[in-house]
């Protein structure tokens, strides 16, 4: 086979080092969307190795070819109707009998295959050995040891894979699975009954269809509907099936599971070799503390609280780099324009609006950059094993509790993860309580109110905020799953992969893939969301009252002659921001403010506030937009949102109030759309805004109206 083109599909795993094995390959020549039809993440990358073309396709990580998941599905579909050139097989070395569950099942498909055994460093540490000639000669396939995280490996990976597909060596047909006879006799059976309409199809392509028909597979099945084959296939498998199960006295899947290990435990002892030295590895003995039926939440609690201290604190010395850089624009793009309609545009609006978000970015780098340290050690699977207790109550298990870590970063993708739950009903309630969860957006409008009425503690009322996020979606999930979503809880066994050192590299790729969608935001929603802000405030645009304008005229012309210019000067600025707020309170915005301010009034939020939370329903990060244009928008240049807002009313009690509103209620408009394509009902994505709203409202009444008694009470 000539080509100057190459498809290699990486597959493997969860946890087996995929995702460094693709980094790896394609360094920063990657793109990512989504699969056709589906929101599951599409990693493409490329690269030319001698000559040729690579294109490498991220497929995701599973841990068999049965469709149960989305991702299932999604893998092997790619892997049946694209027919990559050469598939590799990432192998998790250390836990290889898990992992040639999947390659078996890879091996059985009608393509090419190579095995990359990954983590071979790990291997060498705990003194185990596998002999990779052996792997390759019982399987027929080639084995290269690789460590994807330190890119070694990679080269001779490439080159053989590069090989195989060039060869004219076409897919080996022996040595794959060999099943009992009974189970061959029925594959043979319904194999030849395939042949009749297969329209001089490979064989080993008939085997697998075969294996797969008596397993019971809705895909394969689904794909005989109307065929002149349908009837035959369907009384012919079900015969088959009937007959194995009075033979064996058991589901045939499940014998075929069993002997499928059978071949792998075969495999194993020929291959695997450790030492006798009996001894506990370093992930178990760290293990031992972190996952501590005492210590693990209260260890867990710190990492979360280091985080978002290290967050607010780390973050500010770059945040207020950036402010000085938004002030000094602001500045001199005010002294360059003319007045007039553009200018306000551009310094009242358009400035203020993504400046204020802009200035908030090196804060969010080191959260992404925090979440994805936990991710690539294997920590994030220990918080979920830790939460699984908890989870538990309200009938669930610690795998949902891992999209509602991923909620730290932003919804959308960790609702999007809820669709490895198996249960419906699990899912939906994980979906439903994932919004609660403080995500990134939110951030910005945590650390201006925080920074502003707590500046001392602002690290600790921000990690009080998300503490409560997942204390609400408790509470509510419990709720749900004993009215609307009542239901058994699905079994479920936590996997704990084991510890790794992670590689700076990798971390900067997952920090960066997340931010820039942060930075995406800026010249999308968040500009356009600026612009409308603008104009709703600009607008109408008249005199306020000339008698504003008449005192400002004849101050200014006193100014010559008087001798008291500094009270001049004030009673200038006095008069200035007086008439620019009668202009607001006269605005478009000043008129819907006042219309919805009864509802958020009895919370201690006002009306620039409540108008704040409602455009928050596009993008959290317009909640700081909005305030930088209507508490920023002074004639003093050198005033910021902070003083603003401190000069505007609000306390510390109706700021931490607001706070508690942002943290649970309805979430962004990509987070509501998120949750119709995944629960396929525009009913509970209409229910998820009136659940979360309702809890935002409820919540900071109790806690503002609380405060407020309390503070009487105590004189």
């Amino acid at each position: 086979m000539k080509t100057d083109t190459l498809t290699f599909a990486l597959a493997g795993n969860p946890n087996s080092g995929k995702t460094s094995m693709f980094n790896a390959i394609t360094g920063a020549r990657q793109k990512v969307g989504n699969w056709s039809g589906v929101t599951v993440e599409k990693k493409e990358g490329s690269l030319t190795r001698n000559g040729i073309q690579l294109k490498i396709i991220d497929l995701p990580g599973i841990y068999s070819l049965t469709p149960f998941s989305i991702e299932e599905v999604v893998a092997r579909n790619y892997l049946i109707n694209k027919t990559p050139d050469v598939v590799i097989n990432i192998i998790d070395s250390t836990n290889l009998e898990r992992a040639l569950y999947l390659a078996t099942q890879i091996r059985e498909l009608d393509c090419k295959v190579i095995f990359a055994l990954n983590m071979a460093d790990i291997l060498m540490d705990n003194d185990i050995f596998i002999d990779d000639e052996k792997l390759s000669e019982l399987l027929g396939l080639p084995v290269v040891f690789t460590i994807a995280s330190k890119k070694q490996g990679i080269e001779e990976l490439l080159d053989k894979a590069i090989a195989l597909a060039t060869s004219e060596q076409g897919y080996p047909g022996k040595r794959k699975v060999r099943y009992s006879s009974e189970l061959e006799k029925s594959i043979y059976k319904i194999q030849d009954e395939l042949r009749i309409s297969s329209n001089n199809e490979e064989e080993t392509s008939l085997r697998w269809k075969a294996v797969k028909l008596l397993e019971k597979d809705r895909l394969i099945l689904e794909s005989f509907k109307g065929t002149d084959i349908e009837d035959s296939m369907t009384a012919l498998v079900l015969q088959e099936r009937e007959r194995l199960k009075g033979f064996y006295n058991d589901e045939p899947e499940m014998i075929m599971t069993d002997e499928r290990y059978g071949f792998i435990e075969g495999i194993i002892r020929e291959v695997l070799h450790t030492s006798s030295v009996n001894r506990i590895d370093v992930s178990r003995k760290i293990d031992n503390v972190l996952t501590n039926r005492f210590l693990g939440l209260p260890i867990f609690a710190l990492f979360i609280w280091l985080m978002f201290q290290i967050t607010f604190s780390l973050g500010q010395f770059p945040m207020d780099a950036l402010d000085s850089c938004v002030s000094l624009i602001s500045g001199l793009a005010s002294a360059a324009m003319p007045q007039g309609i553009l200018k306000s545009l551009v310094t009242e609006g358009i400035i203020p609006g993504v400046g204020s978000v802009l200035i908030f970015f090196p804060n969010i780098l080191i959260l992404f950059f925090c979440i994805a340290l936990f991710e690539d050690t294997g920590y994030m699977a220990r918080a979920a094993f830790l939460m699984d207790r908890v989870m538990h109550t309200i009938g669930l298990h610690g795998k949902s509790f891992i999209p509602m870590l991923m909620g730290f970063g932003c919804n959308v993708p960790a609702i999007m993860a809820a669709r490895t739950l198996e249960n419906e009903k699990d899912r939906i309630l994980t979906i439903l309580i994932t919004p609660f969860m403080s995500c990134s957006a939110r951030l910005p409008v945590f650390i201006i109110l925080a920074g502003t009425f707590f500046p001392e503690k602002a690290g600790n009322i921000i990690f009080s905020l998300y503490l409560t996020g997942i204390a609400v979606a408790i509470l509510s999930g419990k709720l749900l799953r004993t009215t609307i979503l009542k239901g058994e809880e699905a079994p479920f066994v936590m996997e704990l992969p084991p510890y790794r050192v992670p590689m700076l590299r990798s971390l900067m790729i997952h920090m960066w893939d997340r931010s820039k969608m942060f930075l995406k935001k800026m010249g999308g929603i968040i500009l356009a969301g600026s612009i409308i802000i603008w104009a709703l405030n600009y607008f109408p645009h008249q005199s306020t009252t000339n008698r504003y304008d008449k005192e400002i005229k004849s101050i200014q012309a006193q100014f010559e002659t008087s001798t008291e210019k500094t009270e001049l000067t004030k009673k200038l600025a006095e008069l200035k921001a007086e008439k620019e707020q009668e202009h607001v309170r006269n605005s478009y915005l000043g008129r819907i403010g006042k219309a919805i301010s009864p509802f958020f009034k009895p919370l201690g939020i006002d009306w620039k506030g409540s108008v704040s939370l409602v455009t928050g329903l596009f993008a959290k990060e317009i909640v700081v937009s909005t305030m930088g244009v209507l508490y920023g928008a002074d004639s003093n240049k050198d005033a910021s949102l902070k003083l603003a807002l401190k000069n505007s009313g609000m306390t510390p009690l109706s700021a931490y109030s607001m706070m508690i509103f942002v943290l649970l209620y309805i979430p962004c408009l990509a987070t509501i759309m998120a949750i119709k394509e995944e629960t396929g009902s525009i009913q509970w994505a209409l229910f998820s805004i009136f659940f979360t709203t309702s809890n935002a409202w409820l919540f900071s009444f109790v806690f503002f109206n609380g405060g407020t008694f309390l503070s009487k009470f105590l004189g």
